[in-house]
């Protein structure tokens, strides 16, 4: 009798799909951030690193789950779910990071 065990589970592909695209998007949402923010007339300050780094590793984590998931292990439930849940602490650094540079552009306007 042939044993399942987790490495044999795979993912719908039409779900991997869609989880493929909502990491693209965001991915761009997050990108066009650091653009915006990059064009800003205001100049950069040290209290802005903070923002900075936060942004800079979410990208990095976001892009890293998007690579995951376009290769063909990511049909495995165990590979899917270690680059969702990159893709997870990726958007929880963006937001710390839009968060932190607020706070900083806030700090900035009551000097």
């Amino acid at each position: 009798m042939h044993q399942h065990n987790d490495d044999d589970q795979l993912v719908e592909l039409l779900f991997r799909n869609g989880t493929i695209t909502v990491i693209g998007i965001v991915l761009s949402f997050s990108l066009s951030f650091v653009t915006q923010w990059a064009n800003n007339p205001v100049p950069w300050e040290l209290d802005d690193l903070p923002a900075l780094a936060c942004l800079f590793l979410g990208i990095a984590a976001q892009l890293r789950s998007l690579l995951v998931m376009l290769g063909h292990d990511s049909l495995k439930r165990r590979v899917f779910d270690r680059a969702s849940r990159t893709f997870m602490i990726g958007v929880l650094l963006i937001a710390a990071g839009v968060l932190a540079a607020i706070i900083a552009d806030l700090v900035a306007l009551l000097k």
